[in-house]
C-alpha cells in the first residue's frame, strides 16, 4: 500500500484528469457528431497523469455546423492541422490550451488522427495552476512523455488572447527550458508574436514557429448562423490570411529575435509546408558565449588578478584555448572567459552548487571550462565529454639499491630460511629417534642428538660426511635428506650469484595498497585538487584503504612535495598530466633520467573530462557534432601530447634542471658488476659472528669445567 505523501498527489491528479474529461466530454456530447476519429497511441486530456493504449478508443470528437468546431475547423483549423501534421507527427505532441472547450486544438487532433504514432497529451493550463503544488508537481512530471520519444512537439493556442500569460507561465513551470529541440507551434494573434516568441520561457527552444490570424477575434460566432461559411472566409481574406514567423535565436547581432517566414493566404486547396520548417542556424551569428574557468593545465591555463578573482581572463596555450578557437571559428562566436572566484568546480550544498556548477546551475554563464561529471552534476548541467580522465598516481623516490651487506641472506625470503633451519633441526631430532629405536631393539651403537644434527648441518653446507648410518631405515633417511640438500644447495648457489652480479631493489610503491602498507611514511596532495569530484571519491569511498589515505593526507604544493620526496618516506597523490610536465621540465636531465617513480596503476576517479553547458542551452548539439569529428580525426589526441611537449620545452628553456640532484638519485646497475668487498662483506660479518659465538660456547665449557671440577 503506497504511504499517504505518494497516493494524496496521485488521488488528487486522478479527479484533475476526471474534471476535464467531464468538461470536454460535456463539449462532445452536446455537439452533433458529424465526424468521429481516434486518435493515436495514446491521449492524455488535461490530467497528464494516465495514457492509453494503442488501438484503444478515445474521446471523439464532434463538430456542429454552427458552433465554435466548425467555425474553427473551416479554413485556419485545416491549416492548422496540415502543419501539426507535416510538423509533429511523429513527436509525442503535447497540446496546451487555455478553455476547457478549445475548438481550434480539437479540430488539430481530429485532423492527426488518422496518422498520429506517438502519443498526445492535451493540458488546460489555467486548470494546472488551480491545484496545490504537490499535485502540480506530480502532474508536469508526466508531461513530456518518456525517454523513447525519439521527438517532443508542443502547440500552444493562443487565440484567447486574455489567458496567454498563464500558458507562457506553465511553460516556464513545465521547464520548456530544459528541453531546446522540443518543436512548438504556436496559433495567435499578430499583436503579440513578439512577446510570445521572445519570451522568457522559450529562450533555449530551437524551433518555434507562430501562426498569426490579422487578431482575428476567434469567440464563437451566433449558432444557427446558415452564412457562417461565408461570413469567416470573407473575415480571413479580408484580413490578409496568415503570417507564419519563426524565432531566428543569435539573428539581431548574435541574439534572438521574430522573424516573418511565409505570408500563408487561405486557399480550398492545401498548400506545401514543408519549406516553412527548414532549419536555416548553421552557426551562432557572432552570439557572445559566457565561459567560466577554472586553471587546470594541460586543459585550462590562465593568469587571473588577484584583485579581480572573478574577473575577465585572457586564456593562454591550453587544449581549451584551441578548441575554443576553433568552435568560435566553424560556428561563428565570440567569447568571454572569467576566472571562477574561488578557483572550484563545485560542491553541493543543500542541493545547490557552489564554483562553476552553481553558476551553471543558476544561468549565469553558458559554459565552464574542464571539468568532471557526476551524477549529482548531471542533473544541473549537460556534459560534454571531451578528454580521456586524468588518473591519479603515487609518485615517490625510485627504488634503490639494496644494502649489499645482506646480499648473502637475499636470495631466500625469511619464510625459506625459517623453513630450512625448522627442516634442519627436526630432520636431525628424527634421526637421533630413529638410531635410538634401531639400538634399543638390536643393541647397536647409539648416536648422540649433537652428532645427528652436525650430520644435518654439513650435508647442507656441502662438507664430507662421517659414517653414514649401518641400518637401512638410517641410510634410507640419509638418501632422502642429500636430495633436499642438492636441490637447496643449487637453488642458493645460482641466486646468489644473480643477485651479486645484478644488485637487487626496493619494491615500487604502485598502489594505495603498497602505500598504506610503509611504516613511518607520509604523503600528500595538492589543496586545489580537493575541490571537486576528486574530493568526493576519496571522503564518500566504502573502502578502508581509500579512508586510510584521505584521513592522512597532507595539502601540499607539488614543488614542495617533490622536495620531501627527495628526502625519503614521503609520496605525492595527484593527477598524473601536470605531474609529468613539472618532473620533466625540472626533475629530468637530457637522457631522460629522473629520480622519481611515478605509478604505472593509477586511479580513476570520475569517467572524463569534458566542458560543463547549462541545462537547455540551444547549440549543444552543434559543439557535439564538431567535436566528434575532431576526435575522429585524432585532432583531441595529438593536440595533447603536443600542449604538454610545449609547456616541457619552455619550462626547461626558463629554469635548466639540476644535475646533482638528479644523478644522486639514479644510480643504476646495468653495467656488468666486478664483485668487492662490499659485495661480500655480509660474509665478514657472519665469519666474526660465528667466531664470536665459538669463543663464547668455549669460555662457558671452561667455566663449567672449573666449577664442577671443585
Amino acid at each position: 500500500m503506497l504511504p499517504p505523501r505518494q497516493w494524496i498527489p496521485t488521488f488528487l491528479a486522478r479527479m484533475v484528469l476526471l474534471e476535464f474529461r467531464v468538461i470536454i466530454m460535456t463539449a462532445v456530447i452536446s455537439a452533433s457528431p458529424v465526424a468521429t476519429h481516434e486518435i493515436g497511441n495514446a491521449v492524455d486530456v488535461g490530467g497528464l497523469v494516465e495514457h492509453m493504449n494503442v488501438g484503444q478508443a478515445v474521446e471523439h470528437v464532434g463538430v456542429d455546423t454552427g458552433g465554435s468546431v466548425e467555425h474553427m475547423g473551416v479554413d485556419v483549423g485545416v491549416m492548422v492541422g496540415q502543419v501539426v501534421e507535416h510538423y509533429l507527427a511523429r513527436c509525442h505532441l503535447v497540446v496546451i490550451t487555455s478553455t476547457p472547450q478549445p475548438p481550434l486544438a480539437f479540430t488539430v487532433l481530429r485532423r492527426l488522427s488518422e496518422g498520429m504514432e506517438a502519443g498526445v497529451v492535451v493540458v488546460e493550463a489555467g486548470s494546472v495552476f488551480s491545484q496545490d503544488q504537490l499535485v502540480q508537481d506530480h502532474l508536469l512530471q508526466g508531461l513530456w512523455g518518456d525517454i523513447r520519444a525519439t521527438c517532443r512537439g508542443l502547440f500552444l493556442d493562443l487565440t484567447d488572447t486574455n489567458n496567454t500569460t498563464t500558458i507562457l507561465r506553465f511553460l516556464e513551470a513545465a521547464a520548456l527550458w530544459k528541453k531546446a529541440e522540443t518543436r512548438v507551434v504556436v496559433v495567435g494573434g499578430r499583436v503579440g508574436v513578439k512577446d510570445v516568441l521572445l519570451h522568457h520561457s522559450l529562450r533555449n527552444t530551437v524551433h518555434v514557429h507562430y501562426l498569426a490570424l490579422h487578431d482575428l477575434p476567434l469567440h464563437d460566432p451566433p449558432r444557427h448562423s446558415s452564412n457562417f461559411r461565408k461570413i469567416f472566409r470573407e473575415e480571413i481574406t479580408e484580413s490578409g490570411g496568415v503570417w507564419v514567423y519563426r524565432r531566428c535565436m543569435y539573428c539581431n547581432n548574435g541574439e534572438a529575435d521574430a522573424r516573418l517566414i511565409h505570408h500563408w493566404v487561405l486557399t480550398p486547396t492545401l498548400q506545401d509546408t514543408s519549406h516553412l520548417f527548414l532549419d536555416e542556424e548553421r552557426t551562432l551569428m557572432g552570439h557572445k558565449l559566457r565561459i567560466v574557468a577554472v586553471n587546470n593545465f594541460p586543459y585550462t591555463d590562465f593568469k587571473f588578478d588577484v584583485n579581480d578573482p572573478g574577473g575577465i581572463i585572457t586564456i593562454e596555450d591550453s587544449l581549451d584555448k584551441r578548441l575554443i578557437n576553433t568552435f568560435a571559428a566553424a560556428l561563428n562566436f565570440t567569447y568571454e572567459i572569467r576566472s571562477e572566484p574561488e578557483q572550484q568546480w563545485g560542491l553541493q550544498v543543500n542541493g545547490a552548487f557552489t564554483g562553476m556548477m552553481g553558476q551553471l546551475q543558476r544561468e549565469e554563464t553558458d559554459l565552464c571550462s574542464t571539468a568532471g561529471p557526476s551524477p549529482e552534476r548531471l542533473k544541473v548541467i549537460e556534459f560534454l565529454r571531451m578528454y580521456p580522465s586524468d588518473q591519479m598516481t603515487v609518485t615517490s623516490l625510485k627504488p634503490s639499491l639494496l644494502p649489499e651487506n645482506l646480499s648473502f641472506i637475499r636470495p631466500f625470503t625469511g619464510e625459506l630460511w625459517l623453513a630450512v633451519l625448522v627442516s634442519v633441526v627436526v630432520w636431525g631430532m628424527i634421526l637421533w629417534l630413529l638410531q635410538r629405536a634401531w639400538r634399543w631393539v638390536t643393541g647397536g651403537n647409539g648416536v648422540k642428538f649433537s652428532a645427528a644434527f652436525m650430520y644435518c648441518w654439513a650435508a647442507l653446507v656441502e662438507q664430507s660426511l662421517p659414517d653414514p648410518p649401518v641400518s637401512d631405515s638410517g641410510r634410507m633417511l640419509v638418501i632422502s635428506w642429500l636430495v633436499f640438500c642438492l636441490v637447496i644447495t643449487t637453488g642458493y648457489s645460482s641466486s646468489l650469484i644473480a643477485h651479486m652480479t645484478i644488485q637487487g631493489k626496493t619494491k615500487p610503491i604502485e598502489t594505495f595498497e603498497d602505500l598504506a602498507k610503509l611504516i613511518n611514511w607520509k604523503w600528500g596532495t595538492e589543496p586545489w585538487l580537493l575541490k571537486g569530484i576528486t574530493l568526493e571519491y576519496f571522503s564518500k569511498h566504502s573502502d578502508p584503504i581509500i579512508q586510510h589515505i584521505y584521513k592522512n593526507m597532507e595539502r601540499v604544493s607539488m614543488r614542495e612535495a617533490l622536495k620531501k620526496i627527495l628526502q625519503g618516506h614521503y609520496s605525492l597523490v595527484t593527477g598524473e598530466n601536470n605531474l609529468f610536465i613539472t618532473i620533466a621540465s625540472y626533475y629530468t636531465d637530457s637522457h631522460g633520467n629522473t629520480p622519481f617513480f611515478i605509478s604505472k596503476k593509477g586511479v580513476t576517479t570520475m569517467a572524463a573530462y569534458g566542458w560543463g553547458f547549462r541545462k537547455g542551452v540551444p547549440f549543444y548539439s552543434r559543439f557535439q557534432h564538431l567535436l566528434s569529428r575532431l576526435e575522429d580525426a585524432g585532432i583531441i589526441k595529438y593536440w595533447t601530447e603536443d600542449v604538454k611537449a610545449r609547456r616541457v620545452k619552455e619550462n626547461k628553456a626558463a629554469a635548466a634542471p639540476s644535475p646533482q640532484v638528479i644523478l644522486e638519485n639514479t644510480r643504476t646497475s646495468d653495467k656488468e658488476v666486478v664483485l668487492g668487498m662490499q659485495h661480500l662483506q655480509g660474509a665478514f660479518y657472519l665469519l666474526f659472528l660465528g667466531s664470536s659465538f665459538a669463543f663464547l660456547i668455549l669460555l662457558w665449557e671452561n667455566l663449567a669445567h672449573a666449577f664442577f671440577s671443585l
